[in-house]
């Protein structure tokens, strides 16, 4: 089993011409071509060929960390926002013990006669 690699353009628009796989002297296992429409190379995973230039796979890592960069941002928010209610929850409660209306007093001593 073998497959063609066509020629392609790489990301310096240099002419690479087209290849068979495996490669002389190359893994024997990787008869697939893989890899993007500006790199190609033999692999053993027919399923890793993507129709796509390489360069498309950088913005979707930018995006990606952008997209989590935002996300720490907000929680970040959150933890600081949680953290200062909690300090004026507690630096704002009052000192003395707290009143229920009801005033308490000891039982005097009775006696039954």
């Amino acid at each position: 089993m073998s497959a063609e690699c066509s020629s392609y353009l790489n990301a310096d628009k240099v002419l690479v011409s087209g290849f068979s796989c495996p490669r002389a002297g190359g893994d024997a296992r990787a008869v697939f071509c893989c890899g993007f429409q500006d790199v190609k190379y033999c692999c053993d995973d027919p399923h890793s060929f993507f129709p796509y230039e390489h360069s498309y796979m950088w913005w979707l890592s930018v995006g990606a960390l952008v997209g989590l960069s935002i996300a720490a941002v907000v929680l970040f928010a959150f933890i600081i926002t949680v953290c200062v209610l909690c300090y004026l929850f507690i630096s704002t409660k009052p000192r003395s013990k707290l009143d229920t209306g009801l005033s308490l007093q000891t039982a005097g001593k009775t006696s039954c006669y």
